[in-house]
């Protein structure tokens, strides 16, 4: 399914354990990491179908998680090329989603990557939120920091434990590369201010 500019509808889901850690898996059989994620199917909800994958792709269920928030729109991202299928090329540019922050209300042991009969990764870890964009596929990248940035406040809008309600939350440090303006580059390398 399709929308009238070629985009496919779709949710990613950042999971984050109690010290906002997030879920990072590796894809089955290749060397990259990232979040879950998957289409929407037709007459779906976006929460419908982050629900759905989040089954299918982590073995989670809804009572394993609490939503903290998602994105107010659809973030888009464009699939070069080679990598679409020739009999979908012409018609498909990429892909919309929707992204869902999710609090693991239950244990590391709930996840299961084997939960279908076609698994998406074959490893999961925890990392620390702010993922180092440069290990996610480049055409992804503007989505992910984008996703990130908007999600974050999210994190820390209650204290989870009582020593964070009487000293407040400690926030991880964002990265230059999440700034919101990317700094411009000139020759392949940064844009050097003038002093004076």
């Amino acid at each position: 399914m399709l929308d009238r500019d070629g985009f496919r509808p779709n949710v990613a889901i950042v999971i984050v354990n109690a010290r906002n850690q997030v879920f990072w898996g590796k894809r089955i059989r290749e060397h990259s990491w990232q979040f879950p994620q998957g289409g929407i199917n037709s007459g779906e909800t976006p929460e419908k179908a982050m629900y759905r994958e989040l089954r299918e792709e982590v073995g989670l269920f809804p009572q394993h998680v609490r939503i903290l928030g998602r994105t107010r729109d659809w973030l888009r991202y464009e699939v070069p090329q080679h990598w679409i299928k020739r009999e979908w090329r012409g018609s498909y540019r990429g892909q919309k989603q929707i992204w869902f922050l999710l609090r693991l209300t239950g244990r590391d042991n709930d996840v299961s990557l084997r939960a279908t009969d076609h698994p998406e990764f074959d490893a999961w870890r925890w990392h620390e939120y702010w993922v180092p964009l440069d290990n996610v596929i480049d055409f992804k990248r503007e989505v992910y920091r984008r996703a990130l940035n908007e999600l974050e406040r999210f994190l820390h809008s209650r204290p989870q434990t009582r020593r964070e309600r009487l000293y407040g939350v400690a926030h991880a440090e964002r990265p230059r590369n999440y700034a919101e303006e990317p700094p411009p580059v000139i020759d392949g390398g940064e844009l050097e201010k003038s002093e004076g």
